[in-house]
């Protein structure tokens, strides 16, 4: 069976925290969202990066379990806030790229 091309190899789960001012009070909304590497794309929710212009993936651990996930691009470099070891889709996104060698 052909696999399409519109289904994802791999996904990263992460999170955006949006801070507001209602009242003199600081209000916190977090929400969740998914990085989706499919054959030809990496997908964000805003954004989406043909796999030619994305130059690199990298990971920034924190001590209390999060870390930020780099993705580097010809547009400059995106960051975002993870929850999750990115390690495997990093590992989907080399290997699809021909460029794969294991931390």
């Amino acid at each position: 069976m052909k696999e399409s091309i519109n289904e994802s190899i791999a996904s990263l789960p992460y999170f955006t925290v949006e801070r507001s001012i209602e009242w003199f009070q600081q209000k916190h909304q977090q929400s969740s969202n998914t990085i989706l590497l499919f054959q030809d794309s990496i997908k964000t929710e805003q954004n989406t990066f043909s796999l030619e212009h994305v130059l690199d993936l990298s990971y920034r651990p924190f001590s209390n379990g999060t870390g930020l996930f780099y993705l580097h691009t010809n547009r400059g470099v995106f960051t975002f806030e993870v929850k999750t070891d990115p390690n495997e889709f990093i590992e989907s996104y080399r290997k699809l790229k021909g460029d794969y060698y294991p931390f």
